[in-house]
């Protein structure tokens, strides 16, 4: 079965129990067979639909980039009023106001992870695809490693490592008889809670609205086919199909910030130390 075929069987099959009843999506929809399996150095791949969609969302991510930045001019083109806009938020609002004064260098690493992360929840309502990336928490928690790398080697680098380290167990202003117990929660705090919450905030907020999109879709193709008086409320099914489906957008532009933008603020935490 193509990816494509698969994708309009998820959405749109009605599923039944041997009695007749709805059963409702599993997170078996998050496992989908491999289409194809090989292996490199004894190291086995396997390349499922998830996988096609996360490759065909980056792809669009970086040819949207490369024309928006193709013959640039002084009066932008519509496709580059888009790009430099999305940029000039990123630049403006978290580099500049978030970071400070250092911030500017790190705009283009922010302004990709918006991006990145922008196309692959975008998946999650595009037709044919319908399941972002993103809900699969292995890509959401490769995101937060790599943040969670940048910000302590910049924090190094910046600060030193002594000072940096004792910034993050030591908090200004406690006292020390606090500490035997303020200083495991800090450290715990900045080095795993922190790109452990990064991760599972996105992760949970896109597997939650696949469920929910899949639920109604599915709810109100099995109510307009069964065939007795249930078909009276199909269109309610539908009708919140449809406004959980203009919901999870807002949720797509909402969490590609969120994560952005705490991004942001990390690496505020690593250049400035604290007073």
């Amino acid at each position: 079965m193509t990816s494509s075929a698969h994708a309009l069987t998820d959405v749109l099959a009605v599923e039944s129990d041997p009695g007749g009843g709805f059963v409702a999506p599993t997170i078996a929809e998050f496992y989908p067979p491999a289409i194809f399996e090989f292996s490199v150095l004894g190291i086995d791949f396997s390349i499922t639909r998830i996988i096609l969609i996360f490759w065909l969302a980056t792809a669009a991510m970086l040819v949207f980039l490369l024309l928006t930045a193709r013959n640039a001019s002084i009066v932008p083109s519509k496709l580059q009023y888009i790009g430099e806009s999305g940029y000039s938020l990123i630049r403006d609002g978290m580099a500049r106001d978030v970071i400070g004064p250092k911030g500017l260098p790190f705009a283009p690493f922010l302004a990709s992870l918006f991006f990145f992360i922008l196309f692959n929840n975008f998946m999650s309502i595009f037709p044919f695809a319908q399941i972002s990336p993103n809900s699969k928490f292995a890509i959401p928690l490769v995101l937060a490693v790599i943040v969670w790398v940048l910000y302590n080697y910049i924090g190094i680098k910046e600060q030193g490592a002594a000072r940096y380290f004792k910034d993050a167990a030591i908090p200004p202003g406690v006292p020390a008889a606090a500490l035997i117990l303020v200083t495991p929660i800090e450290l715990l705090q900045v080095f795993v809670i922190r790109p452990f919450t990064l991760a599972v905030r996105l992760f949970a907020n896109m597997f939650a609205g696949h469920m929910l999109l899949v639920v109604f879709s599915l709810g109100a193709v099995y109510l307009f086919s069964v065939g007795n008086f249930s078909v009276v409320f199909a269109p309610l099914s539908f009708l919140m199909a449809l406004i959980m489906t203009f919901f999870e957008l807002l949720v797509i532009f909402l969490q590609a910030y969120v994560f952005t933008v705490l991004t942001a603020t990390y690496l505020n935490g690593a250049v400035e130390p604290a007073h």
